[in-house]
């Protein structure tokens, strides 16, 4: 009976320095010499979470931009959708995007349409991943995988009100922190991109433990047979998943902890 671990980044894998500690990359790669299937789920870019993967050690599955993206463990692209072109432009605009720090995730990179120095420093440091300043509001719209607005959370409630007054039915959109508010394609979602690897690897999916701690990760812990819930995650989180468990925060290793517990691992 072959067994699946998916698990999200930030707030849950990596520790509060947004970086792979030892004791967890011990975890995993112990996890891994047991058979056990492993995936990323994160709504980072694929090209950053390469040398997250690396740094823990295994071979995995990489679901990004939430769900937008999957790739193998070979980092040959197994499933893609993006934005509706028309959509996006519209979405682009300053009328939609004003008071927030505008971001778009495309298949060759990451583009912002001011110099953002200080997302780098805390993210990014590690992996070397980088954004191209554009005029976006001047974007044609082709390839976005997501949009990504940042400000503070009241300014972000306002545009998801606007965004789902004008586009409800044509995106799917959530926030991956307070700060950080996203929108794909309507089909796109951690759980749904779950689903496709899944089934790839032919393993029912009661046998799949998930861990996450954003609202991005409410479908992706809904697939799962056993999915667990940080104890830092998002109360939307929390309230969308009352029976899970909830294990130790990311700080504390709570995953590798977990897991640790129900493998066996010394």
């Amino acid at each position: 009976m072959q067994k699946m671990i998916v698990s999200d980044l930030d707030g849950t894998l990596l520790d509060i320095e947004h970086k792979v500690d030892a004791y967890t990359a011990a975890t995993f790669q112990a996890l891994a010499a047991q058979g056990v299937q492993i995936t990323i789920a994160t709504g980072r870019h694929f090209l950053d979470v390469k040398g997250i993967r690396e740094s823990l050690g295994v071979s995995a599955h990489l679901i990004t931009s939430n769900g937008a993206r999957v790739h193998d463990p070979d980092n040959n692209e197994i499933f893609a959708e993006n934005l509706e072109p028309e959509l996006a432009r519209a979405l682009l605009q300053p009328e939609m995007s004003a008071g927030t720090l505008l971001n778009v995730y495309v298949d060759d990179g990451w583009l912002v349409e001011r110099d953002c120095p200080e997302l780098v420093g805390v993210y990014y440091k590690d992996s070397g991943f980088n954004y191209q300043v554009v005029d976006l509001k001047a974007h044609s719209g082709e390839g976005i995988a997501k949009i990504l607005y940042i400000a503070d959370h009241a300014a972000l409630t306002a545009v998801e009100a606007k965004i789902i007054d004008q586009y409800g039915d044509e995106v799917y959109i959530t926030f991956s922190a307070d700060d950080c508010l996203e929108v794909m394609a309507p089909t796109v979602s951690k759980g749904h991109a779950l689903t496709e690897v899944l089934g790839r690897l032919g393993i029912d999916a009661a046998h799949c433990y998930a861990f996450g701690d954003g609202q991005n990760d409410i479908q992706m812990l809904a697939v799962a047979g056993y999915p667990f819930v940080m104890s830092n995650a998002s109360p939307k989180l929390k309230t969308a998943h009352p029976h899970a468990p909830v294990i130790g925060s990311n700080n504390e290793h709570g995953v590798a902890e977990q897991l640790r517990k129900i493998f066996t691992i010394e």
